[in-house]
């Protein structure tokens, strides 16, 4: 079991939990992710570490309350437990061991996975930009503790309400093309299936080295279900195990957004028994 020791909301369906767990605190690294189930009869969802604090033996990690189990998780607080937590599974994101540029794209709550990314990035002797992306800016998470780490921080709204206006892959084709910090020697994008694609035809005539994480896709965080399946340079590889990080440029997108959609109908239908359940309830 793992303590919650704190929680913070971060937006409407957004809440970040730090986690007593000092095994997974110190062997933890940035790109890898955790394995929860809230109680003995639910299902186990893959879960990025965002961050880590090796002296308070706590990790940090960010749920959106989506589907049934999530809203489990959400409905926790400081002093709760969770049943299971494993971890750290998946294999850390490959950082330069200095002086290179390097810049790591969040989009939504994907934005928190940038937070230890940035801090070992800069660690290491780089230059560390996140560019973070919402809607708008009561979507925008972790855009403060990102200050406290990154080198720079590129803010893009949809709206315009914070930032830049526009989307994040515009931000990074400024700085690929040398506006602001400068052009980037490696891009790290971590969020939405639809960016991810994005990014990488972003960066894909210029050849900087691209990685996205294929997390979206996980299920069991084994690689015995076979739901993470992606194809990378035609080969078949699992997000779980192989990855979760991988070339963008080898990714088949195509493949990998259809194979994203495949339990809609089944996470719908637990979302709609959590829902019933819990208004019998009250």
């Amino acid at each position: 079991m793992s303590r919650i020791v704190e929680t913070r909301q971060l937006t409407p369906v957004t809440k970040m939990f730090v986690l007593d767990n000092r095994l997974i605190a110190e062997s933890a690294q940035a790109g890898q992710f955790v394995m929860l189930r809230v109680h003995k009869d639910g299902e186990r969802i893959p879960v990025t570490i965002a961050d880590y604090d090796r002296e308070a033996g706590t990790i940090t990690i960010v749920v959106q309350a989506v589907g049934a189990t999530t809203r489990r998780v959400d409905a926790l607080d400081v002093g709760d437990e969770i049943l299971d937590v494993a971890g750290p599974l998946g294999s850390p994101i490959e950082i330069p061991d200095g002086g290179a540029h390097v810049v790591g794209v969040g989009g939504g709550f994907g934005a928190a996975a940038l937070l230890c990314l940035m801090r070992e990035i800069h660690a290491k002797g780089n230059t560390a930009t996140a560019i973070v992306g919402a809607r708008n800016q009561d979507l925008l998470i972790m855009t403060n503790e990102l200050l406290g780490v990154a080198d720079n921080v590129e803010i893009c709204t949809d709206d315009g309400s914070a930032g830049m206006k526009g989307f994040v892959t515009q931000r990074l084709a400024q700085l690929i093309e040398g506006q602001g910090p400068g052009r980037p020697d490696r891009v790290i994008a971590i969020g939405p299936m639809a960016m991810m694609r994005a990014i990488a035809a972003t960066t894909k005539e210029s050849g900087i080295k691209t990685m996205v994480s294929m997390d979206p896709l996980m299920v069991d965080g084994t690689g015995m279900c076979g739901g993470c399946r992606v194809i990378v340079d035609g080969k078949s590889q699992f997000a779980c195990i192989d990855g979760p990080v991988f070339d963008a440029q080898l990714v088949d997108f195509d493949l990998a957004m259809r194979r994203n959609k495949a339990y809609a109908e089944q996470e719908k239908a637990a979302a709609e028994r959590l829902a019933c359940a819990t208004a019998e309830a009250v």
